[in-house]
């Protein structure tokens, strides 16, 4: 349920406005004479293709960048001095998507870091714990002031994150990818925090590439696009196909080929990945099998445990008990090099940390599974890596300056890119994707679940591995986990409400 808006509130400036803001980086225009208006108590949605110009607008929001032309007001006032950032944090904060919470250290901590109460110079540590109770209590988040950190949810530190903001006087508060790491039940209670708080009069600025929870939680949307203002309007008068036509500049929905519209398997295709009775940490007893030129999704809330069955496949993690074996070869648990020598291929959960190297350019990243055979002792002369980058440019259709462009540069569409480039470059038999669209646009979602039509034609075996709904259309059928069992399957052209409720657990 959305929190309306009154006509008193209508009549109030807005919270945050952004005037014909433009800003450029070099001879490139990241922003371009665009404007946004957030009213006092909505949350505003702020969406676009990686790649639009949020990022920028957001660092010009928190004042971590100053415009080149344009400005930025806060309730009818003009934006404090770059400089005075006491005076940013008292009308804005950013929950950032990579938390920002120090995890060595306690909640009430992180609460007051940089200004901790002290009595003759030293740290007050029982009033700051006290002063930490006191601020959580208030704004009713249930977690202990001196646990650490590290310890929580990220439900619970995205939560802390805003309490933090709150405590410097802050009621403007932007979400950046806030659910990216949360299951079902947790999004839904964060949504039910948001609302709350709304109502006690914060405000959020919303950004997400899950266009449902900006129908799910939020009243007006604006979109960018190519570093332009778009569009602003009411959620309510953005269907989702106008706001995929606002984002894209074409017209339709995001163009996914669905598994039941294809020609069924061939009887007899060999066996290319058999996984038997797997158990680890989060699961147990888990086994299925992948024919060679089929498309097999594993879905299940965060916490289903279908994550580290993907990982241990990859070798990215050793199984307790049980068996993978990739064209009748049992894999050594937990071993990436001998999961890679018999021909399995994987996009990482975390692109950041296990995707790639970021200061490194798109060819060497792309190259890095195959430069032992590229050059001896993997030493790969520029021109041949330099070329192995074009190809990959070219097949994926990333947009980079060239194979030397660093991947730090490229938009979280174009870096997935890189990483679905590297799993490619060994020519696996076997491909798994773990949460392969996470964070990405809608057309960079496109063009790499196009990848999964392709590699099948090829006759090689993929699992596609995520809790999103176009990512497991790809598939022949989907395997359901559930508190680390498969709970159930279905073959291609489920219906959304029967996935999700064996997902949630409350499936018939």
């Amino acid at each position: 349920m959305s929190v309306p808006t009154t006509p008193a509130e209508h009549a109030l400036p807005p919270v945050v406005e952004a005037l014909n803001v433009t800003k450029r980086f070099g001879s490139t225009a990241a922003l371009q004479d665009v404007s946004l208006r957030v009213r006092a108590g909505e949350s505003h949605a702020l969406v676009g293709r990686n790649g639009a110009g949020k990022s920028t607008l957001v660092s010009i929001l928190t004042g971590l960048r100053k415009p080149d032309a344009g400005e930025v007001r806060f309730g009818g006032v003009a934006a404090p001095p770059i400089a005075d950032r006491d005076a940013w944090r008292e009308r804005v904060a950013c929950v950032y998507q990579h938390s920002t919470i120090i995890r060595d250290l306690s909640v009430a901590e992180n609460l007051f870091v940089n200004r901790q109460p002290a009595r003759r110079g030293i740290i007050d540590w029982h009033a700051m714990r006290r002063a930490a109770r006191a601020l959580l209590d208030h704004w009713k988040i249930d977690v202990r002031e001196d646990a650490r950190a590290g310890d929580l949810t990220v439900e619970a530190r995205q939560l802390v994150e805003i309490a933090r903001a709150l405590s410097y006087g802050a009621r403007f508060i932007i979400l950046d990818e806030p659910t990216a790491q949360l299951d079902g039940d947790e999004i839904k209670r964060l949504f039910k925090r948001i609302r709350e708080l709304q109502a006690e009069g914060v405000t959020f600025l919303f950004i997400s590439h899950h266009l449902q929870e900006v129908y799910d939680i939020c009243q007006a949307v604006t979109v960018l696009r190519d570093a332009r203002h778009i569009v602003s309007a009411p959620v309510s008068a953005m269907p989702r196909d106008r706001l995929i036509e606002a984002m894209t500049g074409e017209r339709g929905g995001l163009a996914v080929a669905d598994a039941a519209s294809r020609e069924a398997l061939a009887a007899g295709a060999p066996v290319a990945l058999e996984v038997a009775q797997l158990s680890g940490h989060d699961y147990e007893d888990v086994s299925f099998a992948v024919k060679r030129g089929e498309v097999v999704g594993l879905t299940g809330a965060t916490s289903s445990g279908r994550t580290s069955v993907a990982e241990a496949i990859a070798g990215l993690r050793a199984q307790q008990r049980g068996e993978i074996r990739v064209d009748g070869v049992a894999l050594p648990p937990g071993d990436v090099p001998a999961a890679l020598a018999r021909g399995v291929g994987c996009v990482p959960k975390d692109r950041h940390h296990e995707g790639l190297v970021l200061t490194q350019s798109v060819a060497e990243n792309a190259s890095m599974t195959i430069a032992r055979l590229m050059g001896k002792f993997g030493l790969v002369p520029p021109a041949k890596k330099n070329a192995f980058g074009r190809s990959a440019i070219e097949a994926l259709g990333i947009v980079a300056q060239g194979p030397g462009h660093v991947v730090s540069g490229l938009s979280g569409g174009n870096q997935q890119k890189v990483v679905m480039a590297r799993a490619l470059a060994t020519d696996p038999n076997v491909l798994v994707l773990i949460d392969p669209t996470a964070g990405v646009d809608v057309k960079s979602k496109e063009a790499l679940l196009s990848v999964v039509d392709r590699v099948r034609d090829e006759g090689k075996a993929v699992l596609v591995v995520s809790g999103e709904l176009d990512d497991l259309r790809t598939c022949d059928r989907v395997l359901v986990m559930f508190r680390g069992r498969v709970a159930a399957v279905f073959p291609a052209g489920w219906q959304d409400n029967d996935l999700i409720a064996s997902v949630e657990g409350v499936s018939e």
